[in-house]
């Protein structure tokens, strides 16, 4: 399949490709060289945050640069196993060129082994689609474990992993009906979490504390937000904020401490009705 930007994209992809040899060869850069896989492990999370903050800013130039920097960290880390002679940057990206066409028997033609919903056309909504992903993934791949909630990586973020359990649960059917069924779990989880709290137990504050989360995860579900996301902004939103209060008080030279909470706080409200300005 050819577009007309293939030849620049593949040289492109070369030049990166080539550009990591280097570094990594004798009289490369030092630092590059000392990386192992479970070094970059970090680096990879960090610069996928990274690219999710630039999208929810819509930012393109910003996207652009760390969309770069989770290339270089997969196609880094892809080269070490390479050297190891494991596989090579090739075998994986023809592994996931492979998977996807496997995937999407409705776009490339009949999976062999697979007779769902894709071999009769039934895959005109993304819905079918996922369904048909995950026939395929355990039916034609074999990828099952002892449970489906197996497939959720232990290695994402709580949050994020909540989400995704969740998802995999409710394509079981394990699942409240309608958002109005969520609402009444979250106001008993967070009756427990005073319970809790006022039992003074810590082993049950943070049991209860989990719940309460896992339930607002839930609502996040139901409306169709990805919690890691929402949090993002949120969390952008109070630096914003944070920020403008503390220049402030630096302007009006009063502390950042309690005893000045008061104009704090009248800061704050300040730096929110700028930015309902700015929004209107």
């Amino acid at each position: 399949m050819n577009t007309p930007l293939s030849a620049e994209t593949m040289s492109a992809f070369n030049r990166l490709y080539e550009t990591i040899i280097r570094l990594r060869a004798p009289g490369g850069c030092p630092w590059d060289i000392e990386q192992t896989p479970k070094t970059l492990r970090e680096t990879l999370i960090e610069e996928a945050y990274e690219t999710v903050e630039a999208i929810t800013d819509e930012d393109p130039e910003h996207v652009k640069e760390e969309i770069g920097d989770v290339f270089l960290n997969a196609a880094m880390l892809a080269y070490m196993y390479e050297q190891e002679g494991t596989f090579t940057v090739a075998d994986s990206l023809e592994s996931v060129s492979d998977k996807l066409i496997r995937r999407h028997p409705h776009v490339f033609g009949q999976t062999e082994g697979f007779a769902g919903p894709g071999s009769e056309g039934a895959s005109d909504t993304a819905e079918k689609v996922l369904a048909q992903w995950d026939v395929i993934k355990r039916g034609v791949e074999g990828r099952r474990g002892a449970s489906i909630l197996d497939e959720v990586s232990r290695g994402m973020p709580a949050l994020e992993r909540a989400n995704k359990l969740q998802k995999k649960a409710s394509k079981s059917g394990f699942d409240w009906k309608t958002l109005d069924d969520v609402w009444p779990k979250v106001d008993e989880e967070l009756a427990e979490l005073r319970t809790a709290v006022l039992s003074g137990d810590t082993s049950a504050i943070e049991d209860e504390l989990g719940d309460l989360l896992f339930a607002i995860v839930n609502i996040a579900r139901h409306l169709k937000v990805d919690p890691g996301v929402a949090l993002t902004r949120t969390n952008a939103k109070f630096t914003r904020r944070f920020t403008y209060v503390e220049h402030a008080m630096k302007k009006a030279g009063l502390p950042l401490d309690k005893a000045h909470l008061g104009e704090m706080d009248v800061f704050w409200d300040e730096a929110k009705q700028q930015e309902r300005q700015k929004k209107g």
